[in-house]
């Protein structure tokens, strides 16, 4: 009884035993995950808080950036505004002839703003003459520094005192000052424009600084100038800082500890800029507790939310594994006879076969024999179910692919289940490419079901090589590129060579494309997928990333000048034209060059750096190559930035003219005045022309600002007639993109007509490279453009191009010498020489000459002696805005007095 109970409890422990070995992933696994998932919630929540916080920080650091240059531009508009008052004030005062009353002008309503403390003017002395207060209470000793610098030094730009000091009547203020100069140039005062510090930290608000945020002025060498934290404006902001503060870059931003730097303790995160014009630095702080402190919340309610999830996942686990425990039981009593049934009833498409196990004397599987069968498993053999029920393993194999099925069966006998795909050896007598068969043990034997999947791997394989390639060149495609570039670098590290992208740009294919059509544009595209094919070695690669783009992979690359002799190669075949239909295109290719390890070691990178190169190309003029180098990404971002700042201030008209008299050189009455377009870019100021008159001719925009320019221009001339003002003619600058593009006589007519304004009111300037050329279509141009009756001037000559014979031909009405040669007269004999040649020669064709950039009355003294008719530059007048123009043609007569004949 007791040893047939034993026999009976070894057994069952024998049955579970078994049981819990085959169900233990099974039984467990809820546990496992549970445990990984409560893992994954804890290190998330304190990777989610690590990454808020870098969050916070790295979105503070682009605000106080921003912040800071916001300020910047800010203080710069408005110390730009209180140096336009101090110039005002000057132009008033010495044109006045020293009669200006600074009283009078306050009582009109003039320097009232709350900002102004005090305006006023003291003479060569620094006893105050006029002032916008009662003069017997204006006793300020402060000024004392800035008096003696205007009274030693002859420079006429405003003085800026900082830090900000207390005057006389005990307020705090910042003093601005201008030299004020007698007939004769000589020193004779100062303008004084008094400033409360508190208006330059306005700019302080606290939906975006927070309330402990922190605004400050200082100078280049670190002096504190006005200050302000939150809503509390120090006096004298001298108390803010703890320490010193200086910078080492003129924009930047960090982290600034608070108990060495700030005198309330708190650390903040510092943005500087700088104002070049000013030599002043604008700072913004944003305080980092009050940064973390909106989050802190958050944080907590993560922190509970990560506890409950965890324990919920612990209860979870455990009620799993107990149901888990009695599903596997319940499933391992049934296994045997499903398994069977299921392999036995499976797809129709699969060959089935029971096999038993022969075993030697030893209890070792040496073959195994086919017991039963379906007809789809006989027919694989070749055979009906009848011949192969019976037959043995080793009979129906080769001894080489036996002994591998042996190891194969033999496995799934020991581990109960085997399942794979391969690919069918010449030994296996099977009728198929490809298989998959799974085995399972059942009994003494092996259930086997082998499934045909020749055709999917077929279909497969196709698939992959369509997804790789490109359909109508046979290139590889960018799909391909993005699986094969990361393994080719990563061969290229792992072997230390170089590898190199060409990125190549077709120039010229849309024009075939528009104008032959789609179906020659592809022709075009597979005959350039030849000739890129045709110049490279078997182990580089060309692929078409889409359109009229390919990239060139180059691997290995032992030299780095090799890239640049492909690219040679590759501009050498492009040279030759390309053939449709009897005709030829011909076509270029512009090439960006990116070198791993030099350039990147990213497929990302590399492509963007080719295509950066490549853009580089299209910029400087096409058909070319060129190396990535950093310098290129910055230059690519400021031009395209620019560009499109441009065309969005040509739909809003940002732009304004001003206008720059010329004279006669003896008598200096006003001849004429050149139009010149300024661009009035908001939050930017005024930006120079030679900053974007270059990107709006490369980029075509220069004919929507020429027919700009000719609008304005005939409207102001009609708006001064109106004002029955005694108006000179006005002169515009027509580019060479708007000659060559044609329409121009239509388009001045037009513009004439429309706003009723006299032709000879109009003049048009022409640089000599923009009309020397043959094209018979220039010559109907100008004929056309005198034809209406407005004048023609060569402007800037001697600098490009220059044709007598043209000159003549063209007969022109006026001769604008480039100021290159105006600056070389009384510097040496030969820039006199030079300069009575051009007028002798002008004057012989019967043509005005003009001389530009004059500067001094040296120049003009010499301009007189040479017989120069006109004279044109900063001596005369800047250009100035057309509300100041007026004046000027009331004024007629323009010389200084002491230039005059």
């Amino acid at each position: 009884m007791t040893t047939s109970f034993l026999i009976t409890s070894m057994r069952k422990w024998a049955h579970e035993h078994a049981f819990l070995r085959y169900s233990f992933a099974f039984v467990f696994i809820w546990s496992l995950i549970c445990l990984v998932l409560s893992l994954i919630v804890w290190s998330s929540y304190y990777a989610s808080i690590e990454q808020d916080k870098k969050l916070v920080r790295t979105n503070a650091l682009k605000d106080a950036a921003s912040l800071s240059r916001a300020y910047a531009q800010y203080l710069n508009r408005t110390i730009e505004q209180i140096d336009q008052v101090s110039m005002h004030v000057k132009y008033d005062w010495e044109h006045s002839r020293r009669s200006l009353k600074l009283e009078q002008q306050r009582s009109q309503g003039l320097f009232i703003a709350p900002q102004f403390e005090l305006v006023a003017i003291l003479d060569a002395k620094g006893k105050p003459v006029t002032s916008t207060v009662p003069i017997e209470k204006w006793q300020d000793t402060t000024l004392r520094g800035q008096f003696f610098y205007h009274q030693n030094n002859n420079s006429s730009a405003m003085q800026i005192g900082l830090p900000a000091v207390v005057n006389s009547s005990g307020k705090l203020v910042v003093q601005f000052t201008r030299r004020l100069e007698d007939a004769d140039d000589a020193f004779d005062g100062i303008v004084v424009i008094s400033v409360e510090p508190s208006y330059f930290s306005s700019f302080y608000d606290r939906q975006s600084l927070g309330k402990g945020g922190l605004v400050a002025i200082l100078t280049s060498d670190g002096t504190v100038g006005a200050t302000r934290i939150g809503d509390s404006i120090p006096f004298g902001g001298s108390q803010v800082f703890s320490q010193d503060v200086q910078f080492k870059t003129v924009v930047g931003v960090a982290d600034f500890p608070g108990p060495s730097s700030f005198v309330d303790q708190q650390s903040r995160i510092l943005g500087w800029h700088s104002l070049d014009a000013f030599s002043l630095i604008a700072v913004v702080g944003l305080n980092e507790q009050e940064l973390f402190d909106t989050y802190e919340p958050i944080w907590r309610q993560a922190k509970k939310t990560a506890v409950t999830t965890i324990i919920a996942l612990v209860l979870f686990a455990i009620i799993a594994t107990f149901l888990s425990t009695r599903l596997a039981w319940k499933k391992h009593q049934s296994k045997q006879v499903r398994d069977t049934y299921r392999l036995a009833t499976e797809a129709t498409d699969e060959g089935f076969y029971m096999m038993n196990a022969l075993r030697d004397a030893r209890g070792k599987i040496i073959d195994f024999q086919v017991v039963d069968c379906n007809a789809r498993g006989a027919l694989f053999f070749g055979l009906n179910r009848e011949e192969l029920i019976g037959m043995n393993m080793s009979s129906l194999q080769g001894e080489i692919y036996f002994n591998m099925l042996m190891q194969i069966y033999t496995r799934a006998m020991e581990t109960g289940f085997y399942e794979d795909e391969y690919e069918l050896p010449d030994l296996s007598p099977l009728n198929m490419a490809w298989a998959r068969r799974r085995l399972t043990r059942s009994g003494s034997g092996l259930a086997v079901t082998i499934q045909d999947i020749s055709e999917k791997k077929e279909a497969e394989r196709e698939l992959r090589r369509l997804a790789t390639k490109d359909v109508l060149t046979g290139l590889y495609n960018r799909h391909w590129l993005m699986e094969y570039l990361p393994k080719a670098l990563k061969k290229a590290k792992t072997t230390e060579q170089m590898l190199a992208l060409l990125f190549i740009d077709l120039d010229g294919f849309k024009n075939v494309n528009d104008s032959q059509g789609h179906t020659a544009g592809d022709q075009l595209l597979k005959s350039v997928a030849s000739r890129l094919q045709s110049v490279l070695r078997p182990s580089d690669n060309v692929v078409r990333l889409g359109g009229d783009e390919f990239l060139v992979v180059l691997e290995p690359v032992e030299k780095e000048s090799m890239p640049a002799r492909v690219a040679e190669r590759i501009g050498d075949a492009f040279g030759q034209p390309f053939w449709w239909e009897g005709q030829k295109h011909q076509i270029g290719a512009s090439i960006g060059i990116s070198m791993y390890p030099l350039d990147g070691d990213a497929t990302e990178t590399l492509l963007k750096n080719a295509d950066i190169a490549m853009y580089a190309v299209k910029a400087t003029g096409k058909g070319y190559y060129n190396f990535f180098k950093p310098e290129l990404y910055q230059k690519l971002k400021v031009r395209v930035d620019m560009e499109r700042a441009l065309e969005r201030a040509i739909e809003e008209d940002q732009f304004v003219l001003y206008y720059q008299p010329r004279v006669n050189a003896k008598t200096g009455k006003m001849t004429s005045m050149e139009a010149l377009i300024r661009w009035i870019r908001p939050d930017f100021g005024l930006v120079p022309p030679i900053e974007f008159i270059p990107i709006a001719e490369s980029n075509g925009m220069i004919l929507r600002l020429g027919d700009m320019v000719m609008a304005k221009a005939c409207s102001q001339i009609a708006a001064w007639e109106k004002e029955l003002l005694p108006i000179v003619p006005i002169s515009i600058n027509v580019s060479a993109k708007q000659f060559s593009a044609g329409a121009l006589p239509k388009k001045l007519s037009d513009c004439i007509k429309n706003w009723g304004v006299d032709a000879s009111l109009l003049e048009v300037e022409i640089t000599e490279s923009a009309m020397m050329g043959e094209d018979n279509a220039i010559i109907a141009d100008l004929c056309e453009i005198r034809e209406l009756g407005v004048k023609l001037l060569v402007d800037d000559f001697g600098t490009g191009y220059s044709s007598l014979s043209q000159l003549q031909r063209l007969d022109m009405d006026v001769l604008k010498i480039d100021r290159v040669f105006t600056n070389e007269l009384t510097k040496s004999k030969e820039g006199d020489i030079f300069f009575k040649a051009i007028v002798s020669m002008a004057h012989a064709l019967d043509m005005t000459v003009v001389a530009e950039g004059v500067e001094t009355q040296e120049q003009v003294n010499a301009l007189r002696r040479l017989a120069c008719d006109e004279i044109q530059g900063y001596f005369i007048s800047r250009p100035v805005p057309a509300n100041c123009v007026p004046e000027l043609l009331l004024k007629q007569f323009l010389l200084p007095s002491s230039a005059s004949t």
